[in-house]
């Protein structure tokens, strides 16, 4: 009977021991899950430096700001949060941080090629003036390099006395001419005419005008000085004489250069030019006119490789209304190649670790994940991106180095990995598929 009574003892102590600490237990974790949402509901940061956590309201050691409440605004449960590897940001942070969210779009895309280059003479549009015969230059029209000049104007005037020998001769046979027409002997007839035109024709050769020559015929008398002519309108890039100088045939006087169509010599790298094709638009720019803008067409793809520069020179031809472009200036470029319609988000939106590039998506107001995304091209619309997002998701497009440096706070210095698949809302949706992120920079 004493071993009953001390077994049926001992079971009765051992079940109050139970339901005692049953119930202290369930007490604990009441009052620590009630002092872990007290804590939770108390801890103030300061937008600027999240690193300053307080459990009361006040201002920052640092910059004096009022500190915000961490959480406020987060729209989830704790069973979500452990679930999700998130960001959650208080409006007030969100107002501090600039924040800005866009959607991810499908849009017509141009990809955007940057060069620089050269301004350059249009060789087209360059000439000589030369001597058309030999003799002394008596008088130069132009004074200096960066004269202007007129097509079909004199720019010289030169004594030469073949000049003057062929003149006399064109006036002897044009006498001679007259004299015998009304010769009753056709031979005198046709031998003043042969002369005639063959003085003539020596006279043209020498530089002659049509108009001079009709001067000539009226006063009887050769011209002492022959004028000299320009080949083209635009300004003298060099002098190459002095007044006074002799010259021979053929020798040059002065080198012109129209500027009013010019040439751009671009360089591109190999991973551009292949999209490069005759007649594109180009948008020059230049720091001498930061407001302005030039436009010209690619005209020619030069058929080698500078093998030094691992680059390809492409040639640019364009107005340049005002001479405002010089030879020799340096400029950019810009020239769109339009591609197919693609996911676009702003720029700002997409980081670059070196190793990966992310951007953090908006799954419930005020709270982000981090997304791995593939990127294309670049243009000032924003960036093409290849996967690991789609359309009609948001995503920060200014504040993502905030969000970023609480994510690193949040989780012991590190961002946070991304979850392996995409959790589920209250409502049953999903938030939105993204590839496992690598491990963070």
């Amino acid at each position: 009977m004493d071993k009953q009574w001390k077994s049926a003892a001992v079971l009765a102590v051992v079940i109050a021991a139970t339901a005692g600490g049953y119930l202290y237990g369930r007490h604990a974790v009441t009052t620590a899950e009630s002092s872990g949402k007290s804590a939770q509901k108390i801890q103030y940061t300061c937008p600027m430096h999240p690193f300053i956590i307080y459990d009361r309201p006040g201002t920052c050691p640092i910059c004096a700001m009022e500190l915000v409440r961490k959480i406020k605004g987060t729209l989830l449960s704790d069973k979500e949060l452990q679930a999700l590897s998130h960001v959650a940001l208080s409006p007030s942070q969100q107002v501090m941080a600039n924040l800005a969210t866009a959607v991810a779009a499908v849009k017509p895309f141009s990809r955007e090629i940057a060069a620089t280059g050269v301004v350059a003479y249009n060789q087209e549009r360059q000439g000589k003036v030369s001597a058309w015969l030999a003799g002394r230059l008596d008088r130069l029209l132009v004074g200096s390099v960066g004269a202007q000049v007129i097509k079909n104007r004199p720019v010289a005037e030169i004594y030469s006395y073949e000049f003057v020998l062929a003149q006399e001769e064109y006036l002897l046979a044009h006498k001679a001419l007259k004299l015998f027409q009304s010769s009753i002997v056709p031979t005198y007839t046709q031998t003043s005419q042969t002369s005639l035109f063959e003085a003539r024709q020596r006279l043209r050769q020498l530089g002659f005008r049509e108009e001079q020559f009709e001067q000539l015929d009226k006063s009887g008398r050769p011209t002492v000085r022959i004028p000299i002519y320009s080949p083209l309108s635009g300004v003298i890039t060099e002098k190459l004489v002095q007044e006074g100088q002799y010259v021979n045939v053929g020798d040059p006087l002065f080198s012109v250069a129209d500027l009013s169509r010019i040439w751009v010599e671009l360089e591109l790298y190999e991973g551009d030019f292949p999209f490069i094709r005759k007649g594109q638009e180009v948008a020059i720019t230049s720091k001498s006119y930061p407001a302005e803008l030039f436009h010209g067409r690619v005209t020619f793809i030069y058929p080698f490789l500078d093998p030094k520069t691992r680059t390809v020179r492409v040639r640019v031809t364009l107005p340049n209304p005002g001479l405002k472009l010089k030879p020799d200036m340096f400029v950019s470029a810009t020239i769109k190649v339009p591609m197919a319609d693609s996911l676009v988000v702003p720029a700002e939106a997409v980081m670059d670790t070196g190793k990966r590039q992310v951007v953090w998506v908006e799954w419930k107001p005020g709270v982000f994940i981090l997304r791995e995304v593939k990127t294309g091209a670049r243009s000032a619309a924003g960036v093409q991106v290849l996967a690991g997002l789609k359309a009609g998701e948001k995503v920060a497009a200014t504040g993502g180095y905030l969000i970023d440096s609480e994510a690193q706070l949040s989780h012991g210095g590190e961002a946070p990995a991304q979850p392996a698949a995409p959790p589920t809302r209250k409502d049953g949706m999903e938030t939105g598929g993204g590839e496992k992120s690598a491990p963070h920079r």
